[in-house]
């Protein structure tokens, strides 16, 4: 909802804050600069600069995919040629990485490929795939600590959506295997937050003091596999998880970042939509969209409104004919006002307030990032909003920007989303394009940018699934009726033929 009269809104004008505590991140009240407004800011982008055209691909949307998955199996082949069966690619030195255990690889990029490889219709290199986890992914191999976060979105979740595209029983199994590996962090907590770790080779929990996003991303994967497996232990022990949290937000609706999931009491007491806290209001969201569980959207919506009406603010940059929405720090008890900083991951709240039905106020968000690109190709990594300033300058060739323009396009059937998303990519390719694939960016500001050693396992599994089923109109995907996770995996909407 866009706030109204009722809602304090708060408006900081210009450098009126910059180099003050706000900027770097403590909680401070708030000063004279911040204002209350009524009226919501013009939906138009700002005039000139060099943002996004927002025009269609001249060679028309079928030739964009193609496009799309012409680089992705440009990077698939540098993958298998150099780094097949480890778990990430290093473009540009030619080697692997491993995400979870140096000595021990599980595949990762395998695993987060196998849907995208599906909706591409690359049914080939999806076999391919499928044959790597038959015969070799064992996790319970891996013999160090694992974060149930990682864990389950990435491997359990990327098995569970190839199993969904290919009805490959092996790819269920491996997923029920991960996530038994993962169950003792739940069922050893005294409050049902799980712990932040667990060793698979011994079952050893650790990490008691967890981040929020990490406590409570896990009921689209848990309950996908309750509902395939007809076992509903996976689904309660990820309810519990996220009831947990939401039992322990502050009279003013809002939770913190950190909560010592022994004592249930909050280590870090900052409200904010950002990482790492960002997903729990997602699949707060989801649990209601997958599973029609209404307790999901009740905590979803308290929590949102809560977020809104203490949070959101709008900023006017120095310059700016116009005023842009952000989202603010807080401390949960008080609501006093804290860092301003923006961090990328944070732009997927544009498409989750349009899933919501605040598609208004979506839209808004999203036309804050896009403002941004007037100065950077594509988005850096962290920024100050009042100065334009990048204060974390790489890109790891993050998703969320052009996931919420995916689901506002869904949302809306609008072209300008779409759009936006193709002006992205090619802004995207042009900066992160080396000749084994796509790579992270280590610094955006300079020209040409520079270039950092990673093709990261949610690029095969996020952005170039977004950008190909944007593009592509494929038939082994409901546009209409559709779930798709925090990594991108699809649950809901697939159509096998």
């Amino acid at each position: 909802m866009i706030p109204d009269p009722s809602i304090r809104r708060r408006v900081l004008l210009g450098a009126a804050v910059t180099g003050t505590a706000a900027a770097a991140g403590a909680l401070v009240a708030p000063t004279a600069a911040v204002a209350s407004r009524l009226a919501a800011p013009a939906l138009a982008p700002d005039p000139g600069g060099a943002e996004p055209s927002g025009q269609a691909p001249p060679g028309g949307w079928r030739a964009a995919a193609e496009d799309v998955k012409s680089e992705l199996l440009t990077t698939w082949r540098s993958y298998k040629r150099l780094a097949f069966g480890h778990d990430e690619l290093l473009p540009v030195s030619g080697g692997f990485s491993e995400f979870f255990d140096d000595a021990h690889p599980v595949g990762l990029t395998i695993v987060e490929v196998l849907d995208t490889l599906f909706f591409m219709g690359l049914d080939d290199e999806l076999a391919e795939g499928v044959a790597w986890v038959r015969d070799h992914l064992d996790f319970r191999a891996v013999s160090v600590p694992v974060q149930i976060f990682e864990t389950n979105i990435r491997m359990v979740g990327g098995l569970l959506s190839g199993y969904l595209c290919t009805g490959d029983r092996v790819l269920l199994a491996k997923a029920k295997e991960i996530a038994d590996i993962l169950m003792p962090a739940f069922e050893r907590s005294p409050t049902g937050a799980p712990y932040r770790f667990v060793n698979p080779s011994t079952g050893e929990v650790s990490g008691p003091e967890n981040f929020l996003a990490e406590i409570g991303t896990i009921i689209a994967e848990f309950g996908t596999l309750s509902r395939l497996v007809g076992d509903d232990r996976y689904y309660r022990a990820a309810k519990k998880a996220s009831r947990a949290a939401f039992d322990r937000r502050s009279p003013l609706d809002l939770v913190g970042t950190t909560l010592n999931i022994e004592t249930g009491a909050w280590v870090d007491p900052t409200a904010s939509i950002h990482p790492p806290v960002d997903s729990y209001f997602e699949y707060l969201f989801d649990g209601w969209d997958l599973f029609r569980d209404r307790d999901f959207k009740t905590w979803f919506d308290v929590l949102n409104r809560a977020n809104i009406k203490h949070e959101a603010v709008w900023l006017r940059p120095e310059g700016s004919p116009r005023e842009h929405l952000w989202f603010a720090r807080v401390n949960k008890d008080t609501g006093v006002l804290g860092s301003l900083r923006q961090v990328e991951l944070t732009a997927f709240y544009a498409g989750l307030l349009g899933q919501a039905g605040e598609l208004r106020l979506g839209d808004e968000y999203l036309s804050s990032w896009t403002s941004l690109l007037s100065r950077y190709r594509v988005l850096p990594e962290v920024v100050d909003p009042l100065s334009g300033v990048a204060t974390g300058p790489g890109n790891a060739l993050r998703p969320e920007y052009v996931d919420a323009a995916f689901n506002l396009w869904l949302r809306t059937g609008q072209e300008r989303y779409r759009e936006l998303a193709f002006a992205y990519y090619l802004r995207q390719k042009a900066d992160s394009r080396v000749p084994n694939g796509w790579t992270v960016i280590d610094d955006v500001t300079t020209t040409p940018a520079t270039h950092g050693d990673l093709t990261s396992g949610y690029w095969y599994s996020e952005q170039m699934k977004y950008w190909y089923l944007m593009f592509s109109g494929t038939n082994r995907f409901d546009y209409r009726d559709n779930y798709l996770s925090t990594e991108g995996n699809v649950f809901r909407g697939v159509r096998r033929r």
